[in-house]
């Protein structure tokens, strides 16, 4: 089965429009080969970051969506989007808009791109309710993408904080903590049984930051973190048998005392056979 990156290329080669459904994590919405709206069940909705951050009433907003889903009074009549509903009613900005939309996509396509174990489905020409605010380039999405992954990866290397609860620590070494505004909320906001995708939703934050404050928060000493794995015991080696002084010559094949032709190889004339016989004896001959 091809990769989401795959998919999104093809269809942003052949400027499509409509929604790449991913079965149970999101969708992703294209006009004309680019990227318009996305969501993803690991991030906040746009309604959510309005409701959080702008104090749009949920109400609001499922007025604008029914307006945009509604069919025209007249066959053929322009219909305004949901956006632009919602700026018509003073409700945001055209700018305030358009930031919203452009940081709910980069957090939805970042784990889209990584969800697993569903089957892509294409739906042509499917439009979001919100209308195109913000075109992606499908290169530059997934490219800023793999820059997220790395930024994770070098805050802190393990995944493992990602889905698990946030405990900050009650006591720590330090003297004193610098804490950007929203590492502070995160802290706040922990109350040792939200994920840090709970923490998002009830901050109205985007997931990605919050997963970037809280691997910053742990690489600072500020949480519980995941005790590490015990190493893996080495697989365990019988010693080589001591050299009694004075057997200095390799037995030929079939001679040799009952002792020695117990452990040591047949030897049949071939080059591999000697030369691993010499470096046998040379160790051998190292350790008395």
């Amino acid at each position: 089965m091809p990769s989401v990156e795959n998919i999104l290329s093809g269809l942003a080669a052949d400027h499509a429009t409509g929604s790449l459904r991913l079965g149970k994590s999101g969708v992703i919405y294209l006009t004309d080969g680019r990227v318009t709206y996305a969501e993803s069940v690991s991030a906040p909705r746009l309604e959510d970051l309005l409701g959080a951050c702008r104090g749009i009433s949920a109400h609001a907003v499922r007025q604008a969506r029914q307006a945009a889903t509604r069919p025209p009074p007249e066959p053929g009549a322009p219909r305004p989007t949901g956006g632009e509903r919602l700026v018509a009613q003073g409700l945001l900005t055209r700018g305030e808009l358009e930031f919203c939309v452009l940081s709910t996509v980069l957090d939805a396509a970042y784990f889209l791109l990584q969800a697993t174990g569903h089957r892509p489905r294409f739906r042509r020409g499917e439009r979001h309710w919100l209308g195109p605010q913000w075109y992606f380039d499908a290169t530059g999405l997934l490219r800023e993408c793999e820059r997220r992954k790395a930024q994770l990866e070098q805050t802190w290397p393990s995944a493992e904080l990602d889905t698990l609860p946030v405990v900050p620590l009650e006591r720590i070494s330090a003297q004193r903590v610098v804490l950007s505004p929203l590492q502070w909320e995160v802290l706040v906001g922990a109350d040792s049984t939200a994920t840090p995708a709970d923490l998002a939703r009830k901050l109205g934050r985007p997931a990605y930051s919050v997963l970037l404050a809280v691997r910053q928060l742990a690489s600072s000493g500020l949480l519980r973190t995941p005790e590490p794995a015990p190493p893996e015991a080495p697989e365990a080696r019988e010693p080589l048998p001591r050299r009694t002084r004075g057997a200095t010559e390799i037995p030929a094949a079939g001679t040799g005392s009952p002792e020695t032709s117990e452990w040591l190889p047949r030897a049949n004339g071939d080059p591999a056979d000697v030369n691993l016989l010499i470096r046998l004896r040379n160790a051998l001959e190292a350790m008395t």
